[in-house]
C-alpha cells in the first residue's frame, strides 16, 4: 500500500510510464507585476508567533519567528527566509554558535534495488565564533536568517524546490521515498571533563537543537471556475471557449453502433453521430484545480434515440448509495513513480509506480433529448490529500482523472468498455477575485501555470 504525508486508504496497481514533463507549476522567486499588491496586501495577516525549542540540558533555545506557536513544526512556503534567534544561557566556555538548514531527497528499493539521495539544499551560518584574544563572552542571543532556494538540480536537469513528502509501496520489489528538510543549531562548547569521567548525561549533542521543518510552496490557479454549461433542447449542453474539452468514444460491441459520451468540466461542445458514444469531460483552461475544493465536471452523451435507449442502464447513477455500482465512473488518481537507477533494462524503463484513487464522481442527471443525454456533477477530493503532483530527480507525483465504462458482462452487453485518461494540476490555495486574503508561510504565493501531463494508459481497476 501507499503511505505518503498525508496517509489515506489506497489502492495499489501498476501500468508502464512512457517518457513525460514534469507536473509541477513553474515556481518565480520575485512576484510578478499583479501580485505585488496582493503580497502588500497580505503581510499583516502573517504568523507572528514563534516555534519554540530547546537544547537536551536546557543550556539552549531555538526560536523560529513567523510561525504557528502551536505547530509540532516550522512551516515554510516558496522563496522565503527562514529567521529567528539562538538564545545561549549558559555561555561559560561556549566556542561558537552555527546555524544550518539542509534538504535531502532519499529514494530506496526494497529488496536490494539500491538508494539514491540528492541534496536539495543546504545552507550554514556561523553565527558567532570566540576571539582568543579579546576573550569577549558568547552573547546570550543571536540572531540569524537563512534563505530557502527556489530550486535544485540533480546534476542532469533542475527542478523546482520539491515540498515536504513521503511514499512507501510495500511488497517485493517495492520502493521507500522521501522528501525531509531539517534545521539544526550547534552550540559548540569543548569538552571541559576528562573523557574517563564523562557520562550520559555530559554528551556532545546535549548543546545541538535539531528540528524537523516542513516546506510547503503555494500555488492558486490562474483563474476562477467558469459559470456553469446550460442545455439545449436541441443539441444538449453548449460549449464555450473557457473550458477545454477532452473526447473518447464508446463503441458497440461487435453490432457497429454506439454512443457519442461528452464529459464537460463546465460547458461542453455538442457533436452528432447517431454511431458512436462520444463524451467530452470539459475543464477549466488550464486543467488547474485547488485541492481543497470539489472539481465541478459536466458529461454528455450523443447518439440515437435506440442507442440511447440500449446505454441507459449502463448511464451514471445519481443515488449516492448505489455509487460503488457505477458503470460509468469519474475517478480522481493519483500516480507515485520511484526511478532509483533513473536506467533503461532492454530498452525498459525500470522504474516503479503505484496508482492509487484519491476521489470519486457524484452525478446529477440535468436533461435529455431525443439524441443526447446529460449529467452534472464534482468530483470530491479526498480529505487527506494536501498537496499537488510535482517531480523531482527520479521521485514524482501526478494526478489525473480517469473516465471509465466498465459493463459488468461484456458478452451482453451492447456496448465495449472505454477508458480516457485526462491530466489534471492541483494547487494548494483556491483562486479568488482580488487576491485570496490568506495568512502566508512566505512570501511565495505563485499563479500555477502550464499543461498538466499524464500517461495515456492506466490499468483496469
Amino acid at each position: 500500500m501507499l503511505k505518503c504525508s498525508a496517509p489515506g486508504p489506497p489502492s495499489v496497481t501498476g501500468f508502464l510510464l512512457p517518457a513525460h514533463q514534469p507536473l509541477h507549476p513553474s515556481y518565480v522567486y520575485h512576484p510578478v507585476q499583479t501580485e505585488e499588491h496582493f503580497l502588500a496586501m497580505n503581510h499583516r495577516h502573517r504568523l507572528l508567533g514563534e516555534f519554540i525549542k530547546q537544547s537536551k540540558n536546557g543550556c539552549a533555545t531555538l526560536r523560529l519567528s513567523g510561525q504557528d506557536g502551536q505547530a509540532s513544526y516550522p512551516v515554510y512556503g516558496l522563496g522565503t527566509s527562514v529567521q529567528g534567534c539562538i538564545d545561549v544561557h549558559r555561555t561559560e566556555g561556549v566556542t561558537s554558535v552555527e546555524v544550518q538548514i539542509e534538504g535531502i531527497l532519499k529514494l530506496e528499493q526494497v529488496a536490494g534495488g539500491g538508494t539514491t539521495t540528492y541534496k536539495l539544499c543546504w545552507c550554514k551560518n556561523i553565527l558567532w565564533v570566540k576571539d582568543r584574544l579579546r576573550g569577549l563572552p558568547c552573547p546570550n542571543s543571536l540572531r540569524f536568517a537563512l534563505s530557502l532556494p527556489t530550486t535544485f538540480s540533480d546534476g542532469e536537469k533542475t527542478f523546482p524546490l520539491p515540498p515536504s513528502y513521503e511514499a512507501h509501496l510495500s511488497g517485493l520489489p517495492g520502493f521507500r521515498a522521501y522528501i525531509h528538510y531539517a534545521l539544526t543549531a550547534q552550540v559548540v562548547k569543548p569538552d571541559d571533563v576528562p573523557n574517563m569521567v564523562k557520562s550520559a548525561f555530559l554528551r556532545k549533542d546535549d548543546w545541538a537543537i535539531a528540528t524537523p521543518v516542513l516546506y510547503r510552496p503555494r500555488s492558486r490557479p490562474p483563474a476562477a471556475i467558469p459559470p456553469p454549461l446550460v442545455t439545449h433542447p436541441h443539441y444538449g449542453l453548449t460549449e464555450t471557449i473557457k473550458w477545454k474539452a477532452a473526447t473518447s468514444t464508446i463503441l458497440a460491441n461487435g453490432c457497429g453502433q454506439g454512443i457519442i459520451v461528452k464529459v464537460c468540466c463546465s460547458p461542453s461542445s455538442y457533436m452528432r453521430n447517431s454511431t458512436s458514444i462520444r463524451w467530452q469531460l470539459h475543464l477549466p483552461t488550464p486543467r488547474i484545480f485547488c485541492v481543497q475544493q470539489p472539481i465541478p465536471f459536466y458529461i454528455s452523451f450523443h447518439a440515437s434515440s435506440v442507442a440511447l435507449a440500449l446505454f441507459k442502464p449502463l448511464a451514471p447513477f445519481t443515488c449516492p448509495s448505489v455509487r460503488k455500482m457505477q458503470i460509468t465512473r469519474i475517478r480522481l488518481m493519483r500516480q507515485t513513480s520511484v526511478d532509483i537507477c533513473n536506467a533503461l533494462i532492454f530498452g525498459t524503463k525500470s522504474d516503479m509506480w503505484t496508482v492509487d484513487c484519491i476521489g470519486e464522481a457524484a452525478f446529477k442527471h440535468i436533461g435529455e433529448g431525443s439524441d443526447w443525454l446529460a449529467y452534472s456533477g464534482e468530483v470530491f477530493i479526498a480529505n487527506h490529500i494536501t498537496l499537488g503532483g510535482f517531480r523531482a530527480g527520479g521521485f514524482s507525483v501526478r494526478d489525473c482523472l480517469v473516465l471509465t465504462v466498465n459493463p459488468t458482462d461484456l458478452t451482453t452487453s451492447p456496448f465495449k468498455e472505454m477508458r480516457m485518461v485526462v491530466p489534471i494540476q492541483f494547487t494548494t490555495d483556491r483562486w479568488i477575485e482580488g487576491g485570496p486574503d490568506l495568512t502566508l508561510y512566505g512570501s511565495g504565493l505563485e499563479i500555477a501555470s502550464g499543461e498538466p501531463d499524464f500517461p495515456h494508459e492506466l490499468p483496469d481497476q
